[in-house]
């Protein structure tokens, strides 16, 4: 089959690799779509330690069953398809408990670590254990379907907050992730949303997704900005979605003595932490891990249109042209977003 292979560290090859052999529990996908993400632009040039070469990335997809292992059960060739990007064993005390996301021995498909190589989704076929398949509802595109993955990401996010109608909430980083999260916090009615960003662009879509305000943090005091808006108080919660100290600090310094502060961005490893501001003020600081168990609820609202996704994918090409989409990525070419690749 033909794969885009990272072969080594910044050098993306479109070429012919053995096609997966499926286990008993398994089902064979053909790819239709698979979204770039960032983490797959930071693992492209080595940076995140998480994409090791040789490994074929990608985690964002949707396909059609193309093969059913022995053991199979509900599943047919020929149905509609996407997945989680997690894999997680079914007998693991995490994943009992409802964590499946925490599982001690959860891969990330396209990841290569020091733990585990697990091959993704940027080629034609792809082998993924059944019970994390989800069903694509009949009048979503395998595109959108592809988006399922950071929408649940967001939602995953939103889930783990105490967020409510009446609370004002500022979300920093407007690239996918942020967008989305603003977009489910639209959805439950959450009366202020406040983005902030660098990129002047990226404000101008938040708001045309559901921000109430949007802050340019490199043309206003931030956090002057915040405390007019809030009474003098501060918000209530902040969502960080860069994951960068700056920002970090940036997503505390926003909140009111009480806030809460939820943080999905992982950029970098270690950060100076505030810890002072945290305990005297008693802030709540809530970690993100990927998805556990959004995926029903992200594709209610792609088929019932409650996101926009039309203004968040930028381009859509063919699998073979990948590596240069990486690269404009890469050099983050103004106007780009989403970029999907069908093989």
């Amino acid at each position: 089959m033909k794969a885009l292979l990272l072969k080594d560290v910044n050098k993306l090859v479109y070429s012919d690799v053995p096609d997966p052999q499926i286990l008993p529990n398994e089902v064979m996908i053909e790819i239709k779509a698979c979204g770039i993400c960032g983490s797959d632009i930071h693992g492209m040039d080595g940076s995140s330690g998480r994409r090791i070469p040789p490994v074929i990335m990608g985690h964002e997809a949707s396909g059609i069953i193309s093969k059913t292992g022995q053991a199979v059960e509900k599943w047919q060739i020929g149905d509609r398809v996407t997945f989680d990007s997690t894999i997680y064993p079914l007998d693991d005390w995490y994943t009992k408990k409802g964590m499946y996301n925490l599982s001690d021995k959860r891969m990330v498909m396209g990841v290569s670590c020091t733990d585990y190589t697990r091959n993704g989704a940027f080629a034609q076929y792809l082998n993924v254990p059944q019970h994390i398949l989800h069903k694509i509802p009949q009048d979503v595109s395998y595109n959108f379907a592809a988006m399922t993955e950071p929408l649940a990401v967001a939602i995953h996010a939103v889930n783990l907050s105490s967020v409510s109608e009446n609370d004002s909430v500022v979300v920093i980083g407007t690239g996918i992730i942020g967008l989305l999260v603003i977009q489910v916090l639209n959805s439950r009615n959450v009366k202020q949303i406040i983005a902030i960003d660098r990129q002047q662009e990226r404000l101008d879509l938040a708001k045309k997704l559901g921000a109430s305000v949007t802050l340019n943090a490199g043309q206003s005091n931030i956090t002057d900005q915040i405390k007019k808006i809030s009474d003098g108080r501060g918000v209530d919660m902040a969502f960080e979605a860069v994951g960068l100290g700056d920002t970090v600090n940036l997503a505390i310094d926003t909140l009111r003595k009480g806030g809460s502060a939820v943080l999905l961005g992982n950029i970098t490893a270690e950060i100076n932490f505030p810890l002072q501001k945290i305990v005297t003020q008693q802030i709540n600081v809530q970690g993100s891990c990927a998805i556990n168990g959004e995926y029903p609820e992200a594709l209610n609202m792609i088929k019932n249109k409650q996101v926009n996704l039309e203004l968040m994918i930028s381009a859509v090409a063919h699998l073979s042209e990948g590596a240069e989409w990486f690269k404009r990525l890469y050099n983050k070419e103004k106007g780009l977003l989403k970029v999907i690749l069908n093989p």
